[in-house]
């Protein structure tokens, strides 16, 4: 799934700067994943520790970390597989009335034939929900090839803010569910979708990884159709964009970041503390070494990274095609 700020490429400089610092050995090491978005340094991490803790405030996300992080043993799950893809589309779901342009909403985020199976398949996980014909596992992982498939097909530059005018060549292919497999192992993990700085005061650990907005983007309104589809509850979009409504995040607001961010390192019970964040962020370098140092041992690592985008560079504000990535480190004293 293209996301922003998704440290997929950056995972491999992730982990060996966490092992470097906390151990090779973390097999008996509880990580923290606080922000986790799609969940990629959660599922590094995963088969390496005792146990993985994932969080994130936007429901999309919980769902996709119920199923990447949380399910760790085999399902049986072909032949829900199959079922889903054989549905018939329906006229009369949320996703097509709502969101493509043959329902007469003016809004293109899917085409008809696939807002029309998106539709299908999700009342038809629902139903085998209600009916107890699926575990809650299999829910989880039903529903996050769900929403994998319908990101494939979406009409967007990658994210949800805004449509497309004309269908683009990924968006006229049919939609299809693949399994969203998940790593095999003998731990149980946590998956919870509360604000972080509620949650930090709740857990404890040996790890903590912090991955929090850099910027003003906030999550709720840039994936929006993917909470919307992951709910599938009934509200009225609004506007040209069909937004719904969505909590904002203290960390993508300038005045007060730097507050709430040095309100949740005083409360976080580790031992290790990671931040990504990089150069263009609402807090600068200074800001988080003040904040951090305050509370025991800092230090940083960097890296250069290749910008996300979402549009050709042209027509952005920022022209420049990578930007340093900062991995700064906290030993915390007790």
């Amino acid at each position: 799934m293209n996301y922003i700020g998704s440290k997929l490429k950056l995972s491999p400089f992730i982990k060996e700067t966490i092992c470097a610092v906390a151990g090779k050995d973390l097999s008996q090491k509880v990580f923290c994943d606080l922000f986790a978005g799609t969940g990629i340094v959660g599922r590094v991490f995963k088969k390496e520790v005792r146990q993985v803790i994932s969080n994130d405030c936007e429901y999309y996300s919980y769902v996709l970390n119920k199923n990447y992080i949380e399910n760790h043993k085999r399902l049986d799950f072909r032949k829900y597989i199959d079922g889903l893809n054989g549905v018939k589309p329906i006229e009369t779901g949320f996703i097509y009335k709502n969101y493509c342009l043959g329902s007469g909403s003016k809004r293109q985020y899917f085409s008809d034939d696939n807002g029309k199976k998106i539709d299908a398949v999700r009342q038809k996980i629902e139903t085998w929900s209600s009916n107890k014909e699926i575990s809650k596992n299999l829910y989880y992982f039903l529903l996050s090839s769900l929403l994998e498939a319908a990101d494939k097909v979406a009409n967007t530059a990658s994210v949800y803010g805004a449509f497309l005018k004309k269908l683009k060549k990924s968006a006229q292919k049919k939609i299809f569910l693949e399994p969203a497999m998940f790593d095999l192992n003998a731990n149980e993990h946590k998956v919870y979708n509360k604000d972080a700085n509620s949650l930090i005061k709740t857990i404890s650990g040996d790890i903590l990884y912090l991955d929090p907005p850099y910027n003003e983007r906030q999550y709720g309104a840039n994936y929006h159709l993917l909470n919307t589809i992951a709910k599938y509850d009934d509200f009225i979009p609004k506007g040209k964009t069909g937004l719904r409504d969505y909590e904002r995040s203290s960390y993508c607001v300038k005045k007060g970041v730097a507050k709430e961010f040095g309100d949740l390192i005083e409360n976080a019970k580790f031992k290790y503390i990671f931040l990504s964040y990089n150069n263009e962020g609402l807090m600068s370098p200074k800001d988080i070494k003040a904040i951090m140092s305050k509370y025991g041992k800092y230090g940083v690592a960097k890296q250069r990274y290749q910008r996300f985008k979402a549009d050709k560079t042209e027509n952005r504000n920022h022209t420049a095609v990578s930007t340093q990535e900062y991995l700064h480190i906290l030993q915390k004293n007790k």
